[in-house]
């Protein structure tokens, strides 16, 4: 008879009751979303790299503390995140410029790629003014994609609260990027009256 697979929460629960395989399922089941999440964040692979192990030590270092008041994604999700943002915030202490990309699902554009290094270190820089509790939810509504609702989960606040703080965050970054609104600004910082909000693909 075949035992049945365990659920994430089971893994989690093992994990510190002392099993030493059980989080390195969790990482297995859960790495490519992850890195998903911290590249499409980053936009750098070295710098999502980087943060994710960081992630995945805090995860790890942290498990013992999972309460199930949440999934066990959203629980990752957020450490990632977070992970991310820290990276952001160091950004500003020392910019870098990545070397062009290919793959990753985004096609290379060589003509435009110095264009897009630099729109992206002034966006980012201008990400680093922000205060934290602004830069989070417009990073992860605005950068990653998330709806309000996911993001107040991730974040643990009210979606009020992420719609306020993105409203805010948003006047900031209008004001500093004023010079790059035109037709080909950049799509994930809209001004301050867009109300649309990205959707991730399915």
């Amino acid at each position: 008879m075949t035992a049945a697979v365990p659920t994430d929460a089971d893994l989690m629960a093992a994990h510190a009751a002392g099993d030493p395989q059980a989080f390195s399922e969790l990482v297995r089941r859960h790495r490519d979303r992850m890195w998903a999440v911290a590249l499409r964040t980053l936009r750098d692979p070295e710098e999502a790299a980087d943060a994710l192990q960081d992630a995945f030590i805090s995860a790890f270092r942290g498990a013992a503390n999972f309460r199930a008041e949440s999934q066990v994604t959203t629980w990752l999700h957020r450490i990632v995140v977070n992970a991310c943002l820290d990276r952001i915030r160091r950004r500003q202490a020392r910019p870098t410029v990545p070397l062009p990309e290919t793959g990753f699902n985004e096609p290379a554009t060589p003509r435009d790629s110095i264009s897009d290094r630099e729109t992206n270190l002034v966006v980012t820089a201008a990400l680093d003014q922000l205060p934290e509790d602004q830069r989070a939810p417009i990073v992860l509504v605005d950068v990653e994609g998330y709806s309000v609702s996911e993001t107040a989960k991730l974040l643990g606040i009210a979606e009020g609260t992420v719609k306020s703080r993105c409203a805010r965050g948003r006047a900031k970054l209008a004001k500093v990027l004023g010079h790059l609104r035109n037709p080909d600004a950049i799509a994930n910082v809209p001004t301050s009256e867009s109300k649309r909000s990205p959707r991730r693909e399915a």
